[in-house]
């Protein structure tokens, strides 16, 4: 986060703060940090006073880098967790920008407002926009509550891979939602159906390991759907049927093999092909 920056003076005492002027510096006002209370109250009471314009940006600015470092250090406590350092360390500036901008100082100390704002900040761009899939806030609850007892746990002596059962007894929660909860640590992150699973000239992907459905599956449906109307059919219908579809005989060879005409074939088939479909579909 990159901020154009002006110095300020802080009003002194019994000054109007909206007369305090600014004047364009190189570099950014450096101070010590933390800021003394009442500086950093000043600021914020300047900040209030102005309105909308270049000299309270430069105010905005100047609390912003006061503050940053507290920023930063609330984004190393995330690290580790799948995302950049530096995209955690942005995600926390724009939770302490949105400090700046709401805090009022007639509520206490800075600190106890931003860091609870910061700290959600970056808890809700874990929960928002890391994820690879859609997942139920409360699977997600359960995982950061699973995750924390893990950690809480093996921390003590005599554990060393807590249970289910350790888990629930330590977080107040069922089994059932612990099991959920450690499921969901393993799907923090999907894994591509191209990604290879083996190394060498034998690497093969997931999705390789994964069933397709057969091709002949969709023929024994309807098959099975047409059997029980099939049975109804009158015997020279299901001969004629036979015939045509198993044996592969023309028309005219059936018509001939049974005495009757080629039209009448024509009309049987159909007549049977129909009863056939209506009966499965009534199924």
């Amino acid at each position: 986060m990159v901020f154009n920056l002006t110095a300020v003076r802080a009003p002194a005492p019994g000054e109007d703060p909206t007369t305090t002027r600014t004047t364009t510096a190189a570099a950014p006002v450096q101070r010590p940090y933390p800021p003394a209370p009442a500086a950093a109250t000043a600021l914020f009471t300047l900040l209030r006073a102005l309105d909308d314009g270049p000299e309270r940006e430069a105010v905005r600015a100047e609390l912003v880098t006061l503050w940053l470092p507290m920023a930063h250090r609330i984004a190393g406590r995330f690290r580790d967790r799948g995302e950049s350092l530096e995209d955690l360390r942005q995600v926390a500036a724009l939770g302490l920008v949105n400090a700046v901008d709401r805090f009022d100082p007639a509520r206490g100390a800075f600190e106890s407002y931003a860091i609870p704002t910061i700290t959600g900040e970056v808890r809700r761009h874990f929960r928002d926009r890391t994820w690879a899939l859609k997942v139920p806030r409360r699977i997600q609850e359960l995982r950061n509550s699973v995750r924390i007892a893990q950690r809480e746990l093996s921390d003590l002596p005599g554990i060393h891979e807590p249970t289910p059962a350790d888990i629930a007894a330590h977080t107040s929660l069922t089994e059932e939602d612990v099991v959920a909860g450690m499921e969901a640590l393993g799907s923090y992150k999907t894994l591509s159906l191209d990604a290879e699973l083996a190394s060498g000239a034998d690497g093969y992907s997931l999705a390789d390991t994964m069933g397709r459905t057969d091709p002949a599956y969709d023929v024994a449906i309807d098959r099975e759907a047409a059997k029980r109307e099939l049975r109804n059919l009158p015997e020279r219908d299901r001969d004629i049927l036979y015939l045509r579809f198993f044996e592969d005989m023309t028309q005219g060879r059936i018509a001939e093999k049974l005495g009757i005409s080629q039209m009448q074939v024509s009309r049987l088939i159909t007549r049977s092909c129909a009863r056939l479909r209506n009966g499965a579909l009534a199924q």
